[in-house]
């Protein structure tokens, strides 16, 4: 029976211009030109903004995949989702989808949704998830860590491991820094923000000029009173949400990028600090453990051990040359691993997969092997 092949790609996820991991993925798959070489029509689904903004993007996203669906009929739907309110809005989109019998590619971002599925929903929730991998043509998860957790949940045979990506940035100068450690992120307990705040309290003491600054959103109040608790306000500094250009200054001019995170699935952050020759210092959670190897291109350590981490970043400040090898070694696992140009590679093969044919003069790879039609 020959493989069918389809006309068009659908692809749902957040607006290109909300703050978070699934749109700044998002955004590095249309740097590099994949929305230009394959016939993908993008819906939004969700934004930043207040509820009701919120809901309106969601409503004009569901008119205009029953439009596309309608108007195309032979679409596959490629469905960039996290946890919580994120899969249950996406689910509805791939419900339609699979009515339809159209082919659902599910593309996992997130560390928490292990504890999401295990711990934050009851057994018709684990029901419906089971139900949705069960039925997708193809399962994209970030990690083989992610992998592994999922085939044990799903039947679905096709669990395919794309990592997140980052595009080439200039690399830092190697003059010395000074003693600025960053933390780019949500400012919640999941995070670790203030086991952070506690190792830069224990830091005070041999690292009398330490300084820390937290970019990101969340409970930016919570935080700072924490510190003024701890009595360390005076070496902290909370920017809230930055754009691309705060960030790369940040990250040329601080030390060290710590991510004390609890749960992860593979950040942004963490390539991008990589990529700009920054060391890192991260837990050893979700697909971190895949991309850093410790001592290498990074330094791990469990979550919640403010002990270890006082102990990483003051030996790093300590030991400018260290600080230096592991941020080379961590440029170059980057460019072989993680390049939006591997990356996207590895996403055109699945599209191509289904049929999808590639824009007139677009070269992509040829699949090793076809993906089955949704049933």
């Amino acid at each position: 029976m020959s493989q069918p092949s389809y006309a068009r790609l659908i692809m749902l996820g957040t607006a290109f211009e909300t703050r978070g991991g699934i749109a700044a993925a998002i955004n590095a798959y249309r740097a590099q030109g994949l929305f230009e070489r394959w016939p993908i029509d993008y819906v939004a689904t969700h934004c930043d903004g207040g509820a009701v903004r919120k809901l309106l993007t969601a409503i004009k996203a569901l008119l205009r995949v029953i439009l596309l669906l309608a108007r195309h009929r032979r679409v596959v739907m490629h469905v960039h989702s996290a946890s919580h309110a994120s899969f249950w809005r996406k689910s509805i989109f791939m419900a339609i989808a699979m009515a339809a019998k159209c082919p659902v590619i599910f593309h996992l971002h997130g560390g928490g949704f292990e504890r999401f599925y295990e711990a934050q929903c009851g057994n018709a929730g684990r029901r419906i998830i089971r139900l949705v991998l069960d039925r997708t043509t193809c399962v994209i998860v970030l990690s083989e860590r992610w992998r592994a957790w999922i085939t044990r949940v799903t039947e679905n045979q096709r669990i395919v491991c794309i990592p997140n990506s980052v595009a080439a940035i200039e690399e830092r100068p190697g003059s010395k820094r000074e003693n600025l450690v960053m933390f780019l992120g949500r400012l919640e307990r999941s995070k670790g923000i203030f086991d952070l705040l506690d190792t830069i309290s224990g830091l005070r003491g041999p690292v009398p000029d330490v300084r820390l600054v937290c970019a990101g959103e969340g409970n930016l109040e919570s935080a700072a009173r924490y510190a003024r608790r701890l009595g360390i306000e005076d070496a902290v500094r909370f920017t809230g949400w930055i754009g691309p250009t705060e960030k790369q200054s940040l990250m040329r001019r601080a030390a060290i990028f710590v991510l004390p995170s609890y749960a992860e699935g593979l950040p942004m952050s963490l390539l991008e600090a990589m990529a700009s020759g920054l060391p890192v210092v991260a837990t050893a959670v979700g697909g971190i453990p895949d991309v850093v190897t410790d001592g290498v291109d990074g330094l791990l350590f469990t979550p919640g051990d403010t002990a270890t981490l006082q102990r990483l970043l003051r030996r790093l400040m300590h030991e400018p040359k260290l600080g230096m090898r592991i941020a080379m070694a961590a440029r170059e696992t980057v460019r072989l691993r993680f390049s939006t140009d591997r990356v996207v590679a590895q996403l055109e093969e699945i599209y191509a997969g289904f049929g999808l044919s590639a824009v007139s003069g677009a070269r992509v790879r040829t699949p090793a092997k076809p993906l089955r039609e949704a049933a």
